[in-house]
């Protein structure tokens, strides 16, 4: 997942909302993206505390480890030099963050900071999960954007095809799974 993200940034042609968000936040304080993107995990994880929603190991793996890898992703991974190269960074980059999530989603070791936060709003609210998702990321991208954050073709290429990337992803793993 982590490395996926960071091929977005590397691209230079628009983020994932969360990471327009990081990196609108880098661009304020100094942080590096990595770091932010951690910093952003545990304020998120903190608001399950009146949702009542409780963290697993997945969670605060989720937030240690993909806060990493965008991290060490974005020293190892060259920026895009041409318009094109972008796009091929978008692709890659959506598909592994499909195949991190699908792989986090099946663990069963607790749901990430956002999705948790997602689902204890609509338990609490009882607005429907996809509208609580699309206000939480549009507000998030909205924030990112003020301060500076990366958007672009990338991050509509990302709004559009990452829920079937997470499918093709977990249909995958559940073929692997069952054989």
């Amino acid at each position: 997942f982590g490395l996926g993200d960071s091929l977005f940034i590397q691209a230079g042609i628009g983020n994932a909302p969360w990471t327009v968000f990081a990196e609108g936040l880098t661009y304020k304080t100094g942080m590096s993206i990595g770091f932010a993107t951690f910093v952003i995990s545990v304020c998120v994880l903190l608001l399950w505390i009146p949702l009542k929603e409780r963290p697993g190991f997945g969670t605060l793996s989720n937030i240690v480890l993909i806060a990493t890898f965008i991290e060490l992703g974005t020293h190892i991974f060259p920026e895009a030099n041409s318009f094109a190269v972008g796009i091929a960074y978008n692709f890659v980059g959506i598909s592994l963050v499909g195949i991190g999530s699908a792989l986090y989603i099946t663990c069963g070791l607790g749901p990430g900071p956002r999705d948790g936060a997602m689902t204890g709003l609509h338990y609490r609210t009882g607005v429907r999960v996809g509208r609580v998702r699309m206000a939480i990321e549009v507000t998030v991208l909205v924030i990112g954007f003020l301060m500076g954050g990366t958007v672009g073709v990338g991050t509509a290429l990302f709004a559009l095809l990452i829920g079937q990337s997470v499918a093709i992803s977990l249909g995958i793993l559940a073929r692997l799974t069952h054989k």
